[in-house]
């Protein structure tokens, strides 16, 4: 529950779930790609499955922690996760 104000900003809580879904379909993408299946993933680096399957459809949020965890898994640096070049960061 937001305990501010501006945590109820919709305009705000419209770009989190951006940011939420960008993130996810980054994290489905790389693992795609080397052949993973969310179960591999989320064993590996240590976040449930349905964890796993609602940060890939960006209907949640992950710890630091845990997106650094999934990073390494991936062998990817955390940041590639949050967006795709060094472009998207500006």
């Amino acid at each position: 529950m937001p305990t501010r104000p501006s945590q109820t900003d919709p305009a705000r809580a419209r770009r989190w779930d951006e940011y939420r879904g960008q993130v996810g379909s980054r994290i489905r993408q790389l693992r795609i790609e080397q052949g993973l299946t969310q179960e591999a993933l989320a064993l590996e680096s240590g976040v449930t499955r349905n964890v796993l399957i609602h940060v890939e459809h960006g209907r949640r949020g992950l710890l630091y922690e845990r997106l650094f965890d999934i990073a390494e898994v991936l062998g990817v640096p955390a940041g590639s996760l949050l967006c795709e070049s060094d472009q998207d960061l500006t």
